[in-house]
């Protein structure tokens, strides 16, 4: 499966992800400074899931209609980094199969997954 981690993503979920055997293009390692509708449009034409903190994102799939592969939105406030990697990475390792054209938010307690259209 293949991802898009926008560039506000912690390095060490990207590393996590590519050591679990994931495809991840990390926005800043090639695409600093891009706008928001930039990254999801690169993340559509490499036909990859867009992983992000960054709630406009749900803007722009869901209200706006913009075409994407799936977005998963990252909602962990409380844990530290190392456990919100782990959280992240089991959560995306049991949910794989629905990811894709589905707009996902992984919170500390929950998942909710909505298909797109």
């Amino acid at each position: 499966m293949k991802f898009f981690a926008d560039e506000g993503l912690d390095y060490p979920l990207v590393k996590q992800m590519r050591e679990a055997g994931y495809d991840v293009t990390y926005a800043a390692e090639d695409n600093t400074g891009a706008s928001d509708t930039s990254l999801l449009q690169i993340a559509f034409n490499e036909n990859r899931i867009l992983v992000t903190k960054d709630k406009d994102f749900g803007e722009l799939a869901i209200r706006f209609g913009q075409s994407n592969t799936g977005v998963v939105l990252i909602r962990i406030e409380q844990l530290n980094k190392s456990e919100n990697c782990l959280l992240v990475l089991k959560a995306i390792q049991k949910y794989e199969s629905e990811l894709k054209s589905a707009f996902t938010v992984i919170q500390e307690d929950k998942i909710r997954i909505r298909t797109l259209q």
